[in-house]
């Protein structure tokens, strides 16, 4: 491919999440072209993907293709690609497959893959959720886990089988052991002859000494209150030593387990690597108040691949809120580059709506400040929320029909299960991630 130019001012957005699609979204009539690049072609609302997983939702309504969202917008041209690296003496994003494309401002919204603290043989024992193969693949490999423990004639076999083991205590480790909790008690309870579902051990792994620690610690003990009412064993202030194809290890003891998901931490991706310039503990690139790197103001970085801090003085949170917000700032600045008014835009600041986290069926907390939530208010508050965020009326409509069969029936549609996500084990993740 050759080098693309533009007449007008080309921007170049690398990652389909919600910080690049807020930029792109926010340009619309301003006097530019855009270009933006994914290595996939949909974009992902994120915080149903553990539901995916559960097999709650299928996957179509929680992914819309790219070129779909952008068909009426003719200076938005769409590339499925992966990008290796950023020349930022010639102003050129390097294409894996040779490919440059030159820009005049880039933004780079890649987002946050699995990081397993330096055991990164973990991954193919311990899948994460950070993508929509990662949410197939495993509810491929929980739903077999159930159908394998029903062949065996092995009693300590079966056990493992039936032991699932969530390691991180965020809202996906909670989230994703309050929907197995439910799956195994109540789905999936007579579909099987040899086995019962409801034996199923769910271990919930935190190596702090709370759950959703970003959450008031009032709410962080209902959930650990509610999840162990639903039948969850939640260990804390023991960090995971081992992963195998065996188990665990943690604390000094092994637990035999067939099914591992990890949910501990993540880790940005290598933009700072592709620019050359400092980044945190994390891997996140580190940006100015106007969310730009210093030394080159024509690039913009956002999202979880960006360290920003708040005028608090504390790091701003890595979720789609927050990616959405400083994409939306972007596009003001890179606006009024354009109209050589950049006094007129402020330094970014992060304005914090709040954390949501489901435990469960009728089970969910929310903290808004002064306002918290939980129990049944919190999860139909919860829904209500997510389903205002998704992308059209035709997904808000199947999502919530799918929530009130799946709540009122007990019936989850989504279970089937395909050779690909229950039989191989999952491929490395690629570094070069484009996900918010």
């Amino acid at each position: 491919m050759a080098n693309i130019s533009e007449q007008k001012h080309h921007v170049v957005v690398i990652g389909a999440g919600f910080g690049g699609l807020s930029v792109v979204r926010d340009l619309a009539g301003a006097d530019v072209s855009i270009t933006l690049i994914d290595r996939r072609n949909y974009h992902l609302f994120q915080p149903l993907l553990y539901q995916v997983a559960g097999a709650s939702l299928p996957s179509a309504e929680i992914a819309w293709p790219v070129r779909y969202l952008f068909r009426h917008r003719q200076d938005v041209r769409t590339l499925m690609a992966e990008v290796q690296g950023v020349d930022t003496g010639s102003r050129q994003v390097l294409l894996k497959d040779g490919a440059r494309i030159s820009y005049d401002t880039l933004v780079i919204a890649t987002g946050a893959t699995h990081a397993y603290f330096g055991h990164d043989d973990w991954e193919k024992f311990a899948p994460g959720l950070k993508d929509l193969d990662d949410a197939t693949t495993l509810r491929g490999r929980i739903l077999s886990a159930f159908e394998n423990a029903e062949k065996t004639t092995d009693p300590g076999l079966r056990a493992a089988y039936q032991t699932f083991v969530i390691v991180g205590g965020g809202p996906t480790g909670v989230e994703l052991s309050g929907t197995i909790a439910e799956l195994a008690r109540k789905t999936l309870k007579n579909d099987f002859r040899t086995i019962d579902p409801a034996d199923t051990r769910i271990m919930l792994i935190e190596a702090g000494q709370r759950l959703l620690t970003a959450f008031p610690e009032p709410l962080s003990e209902y959930t650990r209150q509610s999840l162990e009412k639903l039948g969850v064993e939640v260990s804390f202030g023991q960090p995971v030593t081992a992963c195998s194809a065996d188990g665990v290890e943690y604390g000094g003891q092994s637990v035999p387990a067939k099914t591992i998901i990890w949910a501990a931490g993540v880790t940005a991706s290598p933009a700072a690597g592709w620019l050359g310039v400092e980044a945190d503990r994390a891997g996140r690139v580190i940006v100015g108040a106007d969310l730009a790197l210093p030394r080159h103001p024509d690039i913009f970085v956002i999202g979880d691949t960006a360290a920003v801090t708040g005028q608090d003085g504390k790091m701003v949170p890595g979720i789609a809120p927050a990616a959405k917000q400083e994409g939306q700032y972007v596009a003001k600045r890179i606006k009024s580059r354009l109209s050589n008014d950049n006094a007129a835009i402020k330094p970014f600041r992060y304005r914090h709506q709040g954390n949501l986290a489901t435990i469960g069926r009728g089970l969910a907390v929310v903290d808004m400040g002064r306002l918290t939530l939980r129990g049944a208010l919190a999860w139909w508050f919860w829904k209500l929320i997510h389903l205002y965020f998704l992308i059209g009326t035709r997904n808000r409509l199947s999502v919530a029909i799918s929530w009130i069969w799946n709540h009122s029936v007990g019936y989850r549609g989504s279970r089937i299960i395909t050779h690909a996500s229950s039989d191989k084990e999952p491929a490395p993740l690629d570094k070069s991630g484009s996900r918010d």
